[in-house]
């Protein structure tokens, strides 16, 4: 069957199109959405996740009580959707009596490479409270790997006169560990304005060192340069503490067999934004070059 692109508000029709009532969210279906075509040439995994965004299968986040991170709630079914040209939408909105957040999960399971996210929306502004996360995760890692998690992130982190939106980090960074590990993280000076337009960001993840890189427009590597940070063997090895538990030390943690990309548009604490207008944010694409 081919895939069609089901825009947001067709949404509900089409579930109700295909027999399901009851208002279910799309991320409990458990099955693939259809989705746009894929660009010409991705990889595309058909048979798993809740829909396809530039050729990659994705499963959407959903909660009914706050989890992490922030904690905050994530509602899969109304805040994140593929528009017409294959962009990804993803929101912090009001809903029901609750601030609701958006988390999208992989199901490639990927390791030591390049991962590539273009954001297609002005990020330059975004409220203190807001975070947009692109960064790899893996629930079964902790001990070993510290759950090998890398990076970027853009925020203000409570700080509202911040202009240093964006944070490149190699976990652990700080968790319940006494004070954060100042070298693994790092923000980079950059011309704040080159974040109203479109941006691409990646960092290539090998076992010897990390290396992050932005760029303006849709194109990696681009012609314009805007912010660059490298992470190497050199560092001190660190611990991650979380819920009592210490990890093995960890200098550069490696990837396991269940790591997968991940995009987030969460809320600090779990706060409501303090101007309290919703938060959305379009990726144009996502693309992993294995190493």
């Amino acid at each position: 069957m081919k895939n069609r692109n089901i825009p947001r508000p067709s949404w509900r029709k089409w579930l109700a199109n295909v027999g399901i009532v009851g208002g279910v969210a799309m991320a409990a279906l458990g099955t693939s959405c259809e989705q746009s075509d894929p660009p010409t040439g991705k990889h595309v995994i058909k048979d798993s996740g809740d829909f396809v965004f530039s050729g990659y299968g994705w499963r959407i986040k959903s909660s009914t009580t706050p989890v992490g991170p922030g904690p905050c709630y994530f509602n899969g079914d109304s805040c994140v959707w593929v528009d017409k040209q294959g962009r990804l939408h993803m929101q912090i909105a009001y809903i029901n009596g609750k601030w609701q957040s958006s988390e999208i999960i992989n199901t490639a399971n990927t390791g030591y490479g390049t991962y590539i996210f273009t954001v297609d929306s002005d990020i330059s502004n975004f409220n203190e409270r807001v975070v947009l996360g692109l960064f790899t995760w893996d629930n079964n890692t902790f001990q070993d790997q510290g759950n090998s998690e890398v990076d970027i992130e853009f925020s203000k982190w409570f700080k509202a006169a911040d202009t240093l939106m964006l944070t490149t980090s190699v976990q652990p960074v700080s968790f319940e560990n006494a004070t954060p590990y100042a070298e693994r993280t790092n923000k980079p000076q950059m011309i704040v304005s080159k974040l109203k337009k479109t941006t691409t960001h990646a960092f290539n993840w090998t076992p010897n060192e990390i290396t992050w890189t932005s760029f303006s427009g849709d194109q990696y590597p681009g012609t314009e340069q805007i912010a660059s940070w490298r992470f190497d063997k050199s560092n001190q090895s660190r611990v991650k503490i979380e819920g009592g538990i210490s990890s093995n030390p960890i200098v550069i943690p490696a990837p396991g067999a269940t790591t997968n990309a991940r995009i987030n548009l969460w809320l600090l604490n779990g706060l409501p934004p303090s101007d309290n207008k919703p938060v959305e944010v379009i990726l144009k694409s996502f693309d992993f070059i294995p190493q």
